[in-house]
């Protein structure tokens, strides 16, 4: 030990350089779980179109090799959002005797949780569901149909229809909110600007669209989307001998 009573102080407070390396936060392991997260990360702070597997490496501070321990390639980030997503899809009991209304409300839960991320519902399309989240809603879908009578080819044809105009009308609202946000907005409209510009086509060209003009704009957003699956559900017939109701139509 040294005699210096200065150079003895020092060696006091002074750390081990051991010490200082055991105590150094040890970094998180990569999980599924964690890509997921990040992935949802980048799509809420950045839209889906930034969503590359090199962005999520560094959302999670390592290397795009490091993923690859746990994913296969983008599509299968896709897979993970969309699973994630659908987890937090609530299913009823199939009711027979509503299963026009179960359907709509189950497709509007979808529609809300493609809205909270810009753009995710394209990592719906396309693509063949493996993860059992995304199954499961596609189970549940195809019960409500099968509850309400629908042959099962026709439920499975009308559940791929339904999903499609979900991803479809969530697709285009983030493209308009996309548009709206940046400085040069000509191409997006509000209804009365809109209006006036219909109504001031010319007439012998365009009859139609002059005279019903305020009709051809009327209404939200959601209320096309509840109005758009409205039109496909009530095209569905139940099966032959089968009310719709749950009850077995009489002889």
């Amino acid at each position: 030990m040294s005699a210096d009573p200065r150079q003895r102080r020092a060696a006091r407070h002074a750390q081990p350089a051991a010490e200082v390396a055991a105590s150094a936060p040890r970094k998180k392991p990569i999980t599924v779980e964690r890509i997921t997260d990040a992935a949802l990360e980048v799509v809420a702070t950045e839209g889906y179109d930034a969503l590359t597997i090199r962005r999520v490496a560094a959302v999670l501070g390592t290397g795009p090799s490091s993923l690859y321990a746990h994913i296969v390639n983008k599509d299968d980030i896709d897979d993970l959002l969309i699973g994630r997503l659908y987890a937090e899809v609530v299913l009823p009991e199939p009711d027979p005797a509503a299963w026009r209304e179960q359907l709509l409300g189950v497709y509007t839960q979808i529609r809300d949780l493609y809205l909270k991320y810009p753009g995710v519902s394209r990592a719906a399309l396309a693509m063949v569901p493996t993860n059992l989240e995304t199954l499961r809603v596609g189970e549940g879908i195809l019960a409500i149909l099968l509850a309400g009578g629908v042959e099962p080819r026709t439920a499975g044809w009308a559940r791929d229809a339904l999903s499609l105009h979900v991803s479809a009308y969530a697709l285009e609202q983030s493209l308009v909110r996309q548009r709206r946000r940046q400085p040069n907005q000509e191409w997006v409209l509000g209804d009365e600007e809109l209006l006036d510009r219909f109504t001031a086509l010319p007439a012998e060209q365009f009859p139609h669209t002059r005279r019903h003009a305020a009709e051809l704009i009327s209404g939200t957003g959601h209320d096309r989307f509840e109005f758009a699956l409205g039109q496909l559900m009530n095209d569905l017939r139940p099966a032959s001998g089968h009310s719709g109701t749950g009850r077995p139509r009489p002889e």
